[in-house]
């Protein structure tokens, strides 16, 4: 097989859950090719590099071979070649760092381990010391 379709590759090597899902981002301007924004119906081939945004970062794959029948998780090795660039992978590690403090709008409230980081982030370190029983009323 010469040629694919892009929302057919993109769910059959496993870069979204479901081919619905690939059209989607496709409409929405999350895929591209060299840059320029395409269609769920564009044709890819081999050779191509696409880069899919998925927040908050850009990841780039080399297309090795054309498919649109989904494979398993130990072929796509086979089938792509992840280009992504290290930066890329360092502002993924920083957005997990500091994920607490962004929350995104609309996710709900905080987990209970969202709210413990939240005040060991925020709570001053020298506050933790101080003895408010210690002020004497007579000072005031």
């Amino acid at each position: 097989m010469a040629e694919a379709r892009i929302d057919k590759w993109l769910w059959a090597a496993r870069i979204f859950k479901t081919r619905t899902i690939a059209a989607e981002a496709c409409k929405k301007g999350r895929v591209s090719i060299n840059g320029s924004f395409i269609k769920a119906s564009r044709m890819i081939k081999v050779g191509d590099v696409i880069q899919v945004k998925k927040s908050p970062i850009t990841y780039s794959f080399k297309v090795l071979q054309t498919i649109e029948r989904r494979v398993g998780a130990k072929l796509v090795p086979e089938v792509m070649e992840n280009v992504t660039t290290p930066d890329q992978y360092e502002l993924l590690e920083m957005s997990k760092i500091s994920g607490f403090i962004d929350r995104a709008r609309g996710t709900g409230r905080p987990t209970k381990k969202d709210r413990r980081s939240i005040e060991e982030f925020t709570a001053p370190e020298f506050m933790s010391d101080f003895d408010f029983d210690s002020i004497d009323e007579d000072d005031e």
